[in-house]
C-alpha cells in the first residue's frame, strides 16, 4: 500500500498532506540553521560528567512506576509486561496482537489487562489479620529496579511487619535460545519479618481463565479450572471446552456478495468506492481471504481517496450479521456500521491487515427492526482503507475456523506454585467479590474442578502459608504459564515453536518445576555479569533494554523453527532487511536467532534467482539497497559468531549471488553506485549517495574476507579492486569538505533525496566494517569530520525550535527533548532535495528515529568522538525516562521497534569489541576508562567478563568465562606504549604467546588453541 509500502507507515495522517501543506510546513522566513540547532551545545557540566561516571542503579518509585511495562515472558512467545508495581499487564500471549503506531511516543499506553490477575498478602500478628495487594494500592512504598531481563520490586509499609521483594522475569541465558524461550513469567517473592515477634503469613496469587478471550462467545465456550498436584508443583489449570455441534438455526441469507458489475441498489459516494465492486488488489496490496471475484476495497492504489457505500434498507431477520473484513483499524473512519433509525448500533474496523477474516454482530435484540449497513472510508493516512465482502444474515456467527481448537486464542494457561508443599492451598473458583479480601476468605477445600460458561468470570488461586520468626525470610516462587499455539499471519497458520516443545501450559510448568532454580541462577549470573562493569549504569540499562524486543510481539518463532519479525508490533510485515540490519543485540546475545533469519529468510525464500534479497522476504521480493548490503554484512557477522565454518560454507554460494546483484547495480564495475535505489526511507533515490555507496563497499569488504576464508582468492581480489576504486570516487565526488552528500540525478527533480543535506547514515558502511572487525576503509579524517558534522548540524539539545519551523514528520522527540535529526540542510538545498512537489517521505528528515541515532552514536564512538556519541545516546535515554514513557518500549512506526536493537552496537563501540569465532579471535579497545576497564562480552559458545588495567607500556588483562566456553587463538588490544613481552596463564599453567604491534594495535598470538571453560580465567600481562 505505498511505495514500500505506505501501509507500513501507519503514521501518516501526515503522509496524506498535500504538497501545498508540506511546503507550508517550512516557514518562508525561517530562522537560520544555527539558531535552530546551535553548533555549540552548551551542555551542563554535570550532565556531561554523567556520561562516563559509573553512577547508581536506576530505582523508580511513585509516579515513575505508572508507565513501566518491562517485557517479562520468554523470547518469541508473545508479549507480557511487568508493571512498575509488579502487576502483569498487556497479556498479548493469545495471538491477538493489535497493530501499533507512532502515536505511542506522545501518548504512551497505560497499564491495562484483559483479565483479572494479581498477588496479595495476608499477615496475622497479635490476633489481627492485615490483607493487602502486592501493588501500589496495597503498600505505601514500592520501588522498582529494572535491569532487563530481571526486575526487582520492593514493597514496604510502616503498617505492615512484612517486607516483600519480588524478582520477576523469564529465563534469559545468552547463547541458550531454548532455555530463554519459555512461554512463562517467573515471580519469586521473598518475605521478611521486620518485627520482633513471629507472624503468620499467607501469600496468594490468582488468575482468571481467559481461554477463548475473543472467540469464546462464537463457540459457546465453557471454561474449566482444575487444581493439580504433582512432584514439586501445585498447578491451577485453566482450559476450555465446547459443546457438541447442534442445530444451526434458520438458513443463512446472503445479503451482498459484490459479484455484480455494479453495486446495484447500494448508494456509492466518493472515489474510494468507485462505481462498481473491486476485482483486484491495489498496488502493493496483499489482499487475501475474500470470496468469489468481487468485493468492496477502498484502496484503488492509494490510501488517499475517501468515500462511503450505503445499503438499501432491510429488516433484520436473523440473530447475527456476518461479513468478511480487512483494512485499517480507524474506528469511525475505516469501518462498517449497522444503522437503525440513523444511529450506529454496531461497528467494526479492520485490523491493519488485508488478510480478510470473518466478523459477526449479534443483533438478536434488533430482530424485526429496519436497518441499513454503511461501509465508510474517511481516513487518508496509513491503512486508510476498508475491505468488505460476503455480508450475510444467519442465526450463528460465521467462523473463520472449522472448530474452536483452530482459533488463535485457543489453548491453555495457568498459575504454578513451584517447590510445592503439601500444605499449599489451591482454589479452583474464587467467589464473587473484591480481591484480595475474597481470596483469603475461602476455606482450605475447593480444589475440585469448576466450570463456567463463557461470559461468567472464573478465577482460581494458589497460596502458601508460613510462620516467620523475627528477622526471618522465606522465598515463594510462582510462574504464570501459557500455551496458545495457533499463531496466524495473513490468515495462514504459522504456529508457535514452543508448542512443539510443550503439550500444554501444564507441561511448561512441569519443566519449570524441575529446572527453575538452575534457570534462575544462570539468568541472575548474566545480569550480574552485565552490571559488574566499570561502565555507567545508564549506559548498561539503555544498550541492553532493547534486547527485550525479542520478548515482544515484534518477534515470532513459528512451529517450523523460523524466526520472523515485524518492524514494530503488528506493523510492517516481513523481517524487513532495511530495518533489521541496524539491530545488533540478537546477533551477539543469541547468535542462533540471526543465523536462522539468514538461512530461513534472506538467503532462503527471500533470495531471488538474480541474487536480489527481497526487503521483506517472500512478502516483497524487491531489494532495498541498504538492507541488501547490510544483509551481506550480517552473513559475515553470523559467521563470526559461529564456532566453526559450517554456517558460511552452507551460505557462501548464495552470498556470492547477492554480491553479484549488488555489483550489477554498480553497473560499470567501478565500485560506485549511481543509479536509482530503494531504501529504508521508503522511496527510490536517484544519483550516487554516500549512504548506499559506503554500505556497498562495506559489503564488498565483507565479501572479500569471506572469499579468502572459503579459499577463493580470485573472488577476494575482485571485491577488493572494486573497493579501492569506489573509495576513490566516493571521496572525490561526494565529500564536500565537511561531510558526504547525495548528488541527485538532475533528470529526476521529482524524486526525494538528501542532496546537500547532512544525512544521518552517510558513512554507515564504515560503522558496519568497524563492528565486524574489518576496520575503516575511508579516509579517517573525512569520516571523523562527517560524524562531527552530524553532531554539529543535526544534534539538537532541544528539538523544539527546529520542529516549530519544520513541522512535517512524526514526533519521536518532543519540544524540550534532545535528539539527532535525520537530515538537516546547513548549507541550503532543502527545496531541491525534497522533490517536486515535496515527496511525502521528506517528513522523515525532520524526525529523531531511535535506531538511526544509535547507529550514528556508535560510529562516533568507534571513530574517537566519544563524548559526542555518548551525548546522543544519553539524550535518547533521557527521552525514555520512566517519568515520561515506558523505558522498555522504543517507538518508531510501531511499538518495540526492531531498529532500536542498534543500541547494543553502542555498547560494542564503547568496548572496542571484535570477535571471530572460527578463528578464535577476541579483541577489545575500550573507549571509556581504558586505564581501568571491565565489561561483559559474548562469544559463539559462551560469555563472561573482560578486564584490563593499562599504563604506559604495560597492560594487564583477563578473560573470565562465566557460562559455556570460549576458544581463543589470538587477542587484540589498544596499546599505550610499546610492550615487547607477553605472559599468559590459564589455570596457573603458562600458555606460550607472542605479541606484535601495528600502530596502537597489539596482537597477541597464543602458541596453541586455548579453550577457557566456565569458571576459568585467562590472564594476560604485556610489558
Amino acid at each position: 500500500m505505498s511505495l514500500d509500502d505506505l501501509s507500513r507507515r501507519d503514521f501518516v495522517g501526515l503522509v496524506a498532506l498535500s504538497a501545498t501543506a508540506l511546503t507550508a510546513g517550512r516557514a518562508v522566513a525561517a530562522p537560520g540553521h544555527a539558531e535552530l540547532i546551535p553548533p555549540e551545545k552548551a551542555l551542563p557540566a554535570d550532565w556531561l560528567a554523567s556520561l562516563t561516571t559509573r553512577g547508581r542503579r536506576t530505582v523508580l518509585s511513585g509516579t515513575e512506576l505508572e508507565l513501566v511495562g518491562m517485557p517479562c515472558g520468554g523470547l518469541t512467545t508473545g508479549q507480557m509486561y511487568l508493571g512498575g508495581d509488579g502487576r502483569l499487564w498487556h497479556w498479548d500471549v493469545m495471538n491477538l496482537t493489535a497493530g501499533t503506531g507512532d502515536g505511542h511516543y506522545a501518548n504512551p499506553p497505560k497499564p491495562s489487562s484483559p483479565l483479572d490477575q494479581g498477588f496479595a498478602l495476608a499477615v496475622t500478628s497479635g490476633g489481627q489479620t492485615d490483607m493487602r495487594g502486592l501493588d501500589r494500592d496495597g503498600f505505601a512504598e514500592v520501588r522498582f529496579t529494572g535491569e532487563y531481563p530481571l526486575a526487582t520490586i520492593e514493597y514496604s509499609d510502616p503498617a505492615c511487619p512484612v517486607k516483600v521483594k519480588l524478582e520477576a522475569g523469564s529465563p534469559f541465558i545468552p547463547g541458550d535460545l531454548a532455555s530463554s524461550s519459555f512461554p512463562a513469567t517467573l515471580l519469586a517473592y521473598t518475605l521478611t519479618n521486620t518485627s520482633n515477634a513471629p507472624v503468620d503469613v499467607e501469600l496468594a496469587g490468582w488468575l482468571e481463565n481467559a481461554v477463548g478471550l475473543r472467540t469464546g462467545a462464537d463457540w459457546s465456550l465453557t471454561r474449566t479450572n482444575r487444581i493439580q498436584r504433582a512432584g514439586g508443583l501445585l498447578w491451577l489449570d485453566c482450559a476450555g471446552s465446547v459443546p457438541a455441534e447442534g442445530s444451526g438455526g434458520r438458513a443463512a441469507v446472503t445479503f451482498a456478495d459484490f459479484e455484480g458489475e455494479t453495486y446495484g441498489e447500494w448508494k456509492a459516494e466518493g472515489a474510494a468506492v468507485g462505481t462498481a465492486p473491486s476485482r483486484k488488489a491495489g498496488h502493493d496490496q496483499r489482499l487475501a481471504g475474500f470470496e468469489g471475484k468481487g468485493l468492496v476495497n477502498t484502496y484503488p492504489d492509494s490510501d488517499q481517496p475517501q468515500g462511503s457505500l450505503t445499503s438499501p434498507t432491510f429488516t433484520i431477520s436473523r440473530r447475527c450479521i456476518n461479513f468478511l473484513i480487512g483494512g485499517g483499524d480507524h474506528p469511525g473512519e475505516t469501518c462498517i456500521n449497522l444503522l437503525i433509525d440513523g444511529k450506529v448500533v454496531r461497528t467494526a474496523t479492520g485490523k491493519n491487515t488485508d488478510a480478510m477474516a470473518w466478523a459477526s454482530w449479534n443483533v438478536a435484540e434488533f430482530e424485526g427492526k429496519t436497518a441499513t449497513i454503511q461501509i465508510v472510508d474517511r481516513h487518508s493516512g496509513g491503512w486508510g482503507h476498508i475491505d468488505i465482502d460476503q455480508i450475510e444474515f444467519a442465526d450463528r456467527p460465521r467462523r473463520a475456523r472449522t472448530d474452536a481448537t483452530q482459533e488463535p486464542d485457543w489453548g491453555t494457561m495457568g498459575l504454578a506454585l513451584l517447590d510445592a508443599k503439601p500444605t499449599d492451598r489451591g482454589v479452583s473458583a474464587l467467589p464473587a467479590g473484591a480481591i484480595p479480601s475474597g481470596l483469603f476468605a475461602v476455606a482450605g477445600a475447593g480444589e475440585g474442578p469448576q466450570s463456567r460458561p463463557f461470559g461468567r468470570r472464573l478465577r482460581g488461586a494458589l497460596s502458601r502459608r508460613l510462620t516467620l520468626a523475627p528477622g526471618a525470610s522465606a522465598e515463594v516462587v510462582f510462574a504464570v504459564c501459557w500455551h496458545f499455539g495457533n499463531l496466524y499471519l495473513d490468515d495462514q497458520r504459522r504456529g508457535r515453536q514452543y508448542a512443539a516443545r510443550f503439550a500444554d501450559a501444564r507441561a511448561v510448568a512441569t519443566e519449570l518445576a524441575r529446572s527453575h532454580a538452575e534457570l534462575r541462577r544462570q539468568t541472575r549470573l548474566w545480569c550480574d555479569t552485565w552490571y559488574d562493569s566499570t561502565l555507567p549504569y545508564w549506559l548498561l540499562d539503555r544498550t541492553l533494554a532493547n534486547a527485550s524486543i525479542l520478548a515482544t510481539s515484534t518477534t515470532q518463532r513459528w512451529d517450523n523453527g523460523r524466526i520472523w519479525g515485524w518492524e514494530g508490533v503488528g506493523c510492517c510485515v516481513g523481517t524487513c532487511t532495511h530495518v533489521w540490519h541496524y539491530a545488533q543485540a540478537a546477533a551477539r546475545l543469541f547468535p542462533e536467532v540471526e543465523r536462522i533469519m539468514r538461512e530461513q529468510q534472506d538467503f532462503g525464500p527471500g533470495l531471488g534467482a538474480d541474487g536480489q534479497i527481497g526487503m521483506r522476504g517472500e512478502w516483497n521480493g524487491r531489494a532495498a539497497i541498504d538492507g541488501h548490503c547490510g544483509t551481506i554484512l550480517r552473513a559475515y557477522r553470523e559467521h563470526q559468531m559461529s564456532a566453526d565454518d559450517a554456517f558460511l560454507e552452507r551460505l557462501w554460494p548464495r552470498v556470492k549471488r547477492a554480491l553479484d546483484w549488488a555489483i550489477g547495480e554498480d553497473g560499470n564495475n567501478d565500485g560506485y553506485i549511481e543509479k536509482g535505489e530503494h531504501n529504508t526511507l521508503d522511496t527510490d533515490w536517484f544519483g550516487p549517495h554516500a549512504w548506499f555507496n559506503t554500505l556497498y563497499l562495506a559489503a564488498l569488504r565483507a565479501g572479500a574476507a569471506m572469499a579468502r576464508e572459503m579459499g577463493e582468492p580470485d573472488a577476494a581480489t575482485r571485491y577488493d579492486t572494486l573497493v579501492a576504486s569506489g573509495v576513490k570516487l566516493l571521496e572525490e565526488r561526494l565529500y564536500n569538505g565537511e561531510y558526504f552528500v547525495h548528488l541527485k540525478d538532475p533528470t529526476k527533480p521529482e524524486a526525494l533525496g538528501s542532496g546537500q543535506g547532512c544525512e544521518i547514515d552517510q558513512v554507515f558502511g564504515q560503522h558496519w566494517t568497524r563492528m565486524v572487525g574489518l576496520g575503516g576503509f575511508i579516509d579517517p579524517a573525512k569520516v571523523r569530520s562527517a560524524l562531527a558534522s552530524l553532531y554539529k548540524y543535526n544534534f539538537a539539545v532541544d528539538v523544539g525550535p527546529y520542529r516549530k519551523v519544520h513541522t512535517t514528520g512524526r514526533m519521536y522527540a518532543m519540544p524540550g527533548e534532545g535528539g539527532l535529526l535525520m537530515c538537516t540542510f546547513p548549507k541550503g538545498g532543502e527545496d531541491e532535495a525534497l522533490g517536486k512537489p515535496p515527496v511525502w517521505a521528506s517528513m522523515y528528515f525532520n524526525e529523531c528515529m531511535n535506531g538511526f541515532e544509535y547507529q550514528a552514536a556508535g560510529h562516533m564512538i568507534w571513530e574517537g568522538l566519544v563524548t559526542e556519541g555518548l551525548a546522543v545516546t544519553r539524550a535518547l535515554h533521557d527521552r525514555y525516562g520512566a517519568a515520561k514513557r515506558n523505558p522498555y518500549n522504543e517507538v518508531e512506526c510501531g511499538d518495540h521497534y526492531a531498529r532500536s536493537m542498534a543500541s547494543y552496537g553502542v555498547f560494542l563501540a564503547v568496548c572496542g569489541y571484535e570477535y571471530h569465532g572460527p578463528k578464535g579471535h577476541l579483541g577489545f579497545a575500550p573507549r571509556v576508562s581504558p586505564e581501568q576497564f571491565q565489561a561483559a562480552f559474548t562469544a559463539a559458545e559462551g560469555w563472561g567478563t573482560y578486564r584490563q588495567t593499562r599504563a604506559a607500556g604495560t597492560l594487564a588483562a583477563s578473560v573470565s568465562v562465566k557460562w559455556g566456553q570460549v576458544r581463543l587463538r589470538t587477542m587484540s588490544f589498544e596499546a599505550q606504549g610499546t610492550p615487547k613481552a607477553a605472559k599468559v596463564t590459564l589455570a596457573n599453567q603458562a600458555v606460550p604467546a607472542t605479541v606484535s604491534q601495528e600502530g596502537t594495535r597489539l596482537l597477541l598470538t597464543l602458541g596453541r588453541d586455548v579453550t577457557v571453560p566456565a569458571g576459568g580465567e585467562l590472564k594476560i600481562e604485556l610489558a
